[in-house]
């Protein structure tokens, strides 16, 4: 028989496979509908006020970076990039805009060290601690001690998410990516979906927007003037 190429369910099998990797925490057997889940009458936020929040955009330079993964330290690292390689060439951050939109699985970064301890994220994102090497307990780049971040021939960089948005940088949080991730979370252990997403919401950072998408986000963002880089 001959074998059909099925681009959207090879890309729904690599969505299942990331929700295993946290399977040392959530079990097995919770992967057959994460989708419906995520269709499933469970309240988001108000986010009426998110295109409000993108007229905020301004600057003579500016630029989106999509985040879909951990990607280690380059969500925040490329935003610092471009604010000091910008500064170099004339233009201070004042007059920079950056949208980082933390979609799909680097949702995590865009909540507290609270629930990342309780739900155990470093383990569920593949998130690891960068001291000891294992699985993170709180968000590394949420407030960060002096000195924890350092780049060779450069030195320590500034390049927390709170240090980030004191240097003008905007940060957005996908709500389907929440629906879905904590919807999933809630199934294995047992708890209701609207409740846990709730929880979730309550523990976005200080100055983080939720958005409808993340997709959603991107396509604002570059209608607003922002060229587009992928983080990887």
């Amino acid at each position: 028989m001959k074998k059909i190429n099925q681009p959207g369910l090879n890309q729904r099998r690599t969505f299942l496979k990331q929700f295993a990797t946290g399977a040392a925490v959530l079990g097995t057997g919770i992967f057959s509908s994460p989708l419906q889940l995520a269709a499933a009458d469970i309240s988001s936020p108000d986010v009426s006020d998110a295109d409000a929040w993108f007229n905020k955009l301004k600057g003579k330079h500016k630029i989106v970076f999509d985040v879909t993964e951990p990607h280690e330290i380059f969500p925040f690292a490329w935003p610092k990039v471009f604010l000091l390689t910008n500064g170099k060439t004339g233009t201070p951050e004042n007059e920079c805009g950056v949208v980082v939109v933390l979609r799909h699985s680097a949702i995590p970064y865009a909540l507290n060290s609270q629930l990342w301890e309780k739900y155990k994220f470093g383990e569920m994102f593949k998130v690891n601690d960068g001291a000891t090497k294992a699985p993170a307990t709180q968000n590394p780049f949420w407030q960060p001690k002096p000195g924890t971040y350092k780049v060779p021939g450069i030195g320590e960089v500034q390049i927390g998410i709170n240090e980030l948005q004191a240097s003008g940088v905007m940060f957005c949080a996908c709500d389907m990516a929440v629906t879905v991730y904590s919807a999933v979370i809630a199934e294995q252990t047992k708890q209701d979906p609207a409740a846990v997403k709730k929880e979730w919401l309550s523990g976005l950072l200080p100055g983080i927007q939720p958005v409808p998408s993340g997709v959603w986000a991107v396509g604002r963002a570059q209608e607003h003037g922002c060229a587009y880089c992928f983080v990887a």
